[in-house]
């Protein structure tokens, strides 16, 4: 019986051997890095003991550089930090100018407002109601008074339109006005100014008798009292009060208001 050879699977098999020239190059090239860094020290060594004033130089230029790398890296974010609270506290105020009004109401005084109108002369007593009304709102305020005004020392509109002439009368405490000035100005504050609401301010007080004529002609009376409240904000404006109102009338139109 013969049997049949049988067949030896060949393997190849990675020879590791030792490569002659592989190895060479490596030495080589380690001789040179060597050769290159030994050069760079006696260099090095060199330039110490001959220019040692350069090196110290190259150092502090080095140090230098370094902490001032860092410094800018370090003011750049707080850069960065003081842009973006910049940028909220934007956003925060656009937030707040946008947010709608509350109808009807006026916008409270940041301080107490203190106007010592005894101590003015009259011309710049016209000027600091002027200066009222246009703290109200009033547009077109114009001071009027003086030779010839017919009565008339402050005109200006309302923020509704309404055409507002008012009259000034800068009197001492004991000196109240009477129905002759209420007459003299009712007699040309519409017919004359076209007023829509007249107005006579005092830093004084009003006669009976005036405060009767005001009534019936539609004038709206200002006593120191109220002048003051107007002045501080916790009094309504003369334009939104009723005509030859007395110091309970003004306390009822504020509180409505």
């Amino acid at each position: 019986m013969t049997v049949p050879p049988q067949r030896t699977r060949s393997v190849k098999r990675r020879r590791y051997g030792f490569d002659l020239r592989s190895t060479t190059l490596f030495f080589v090239f380690l001789a040179v890095v060597l050769i290159v860094l030994g050069l760079a020290a006696r260099v090095a060594a060199d330039t110490v003991e001959r220019r040692p004033a350069w090196v110290f130089v190259l150092v502090v230029m080095g140090v230098a550089g370094w902490l001032g790398l860092r410094r800018r890296m370090r003011v750049s974010g707080v850069a960065r930090r003081a842009a973006a609270a910049l940028d909220e506290a934007a956003r925060e105020a656009a937030e707040v100018l946008e947010a709608p009004p509350v109808p009807g109401r006026r916008a409270a005084a940041a301080v107490e407002v203190v106007v010592d109108y005894d101590a003015l002369t009259p011309e710049e007593f016209e000027e600091a109601i002027a200066a009222l009304c246009e703290r109200e709102g009033c547009s077109g305020v114009e001071v009027v008074g003086g030779a010839g005004d017919l009565g008339a020392d402050v005109v200006a509109a309302t923020p509704d339109g309404r055409r507002v002439v008012i009259q000034c009368k800068q009197y001492g405490e004991t000196h109240r006005v009477g129905s002759q000035d209420l007459q003299r100005f009712g007699g040309t504050c519409f017919t004359v100014h076209e007023a829509d609401v007249a107005v006579l301010v005092s830093t004084s007080d009003f006669t009976a008798p005036a405060l009767e004529y005001a009534e019936q002609c539609g004038i709206v009376c200002v006593n120191r009292e109220m002048l003051e409240a107007w002045t501080d904000g916790t009094g309504p404006r003369p334009w939104d009060a009723a005509p030859g109102v007395g110091a309970a009338g003004w306390e009822t139109a504020g509180a409505e208001f």
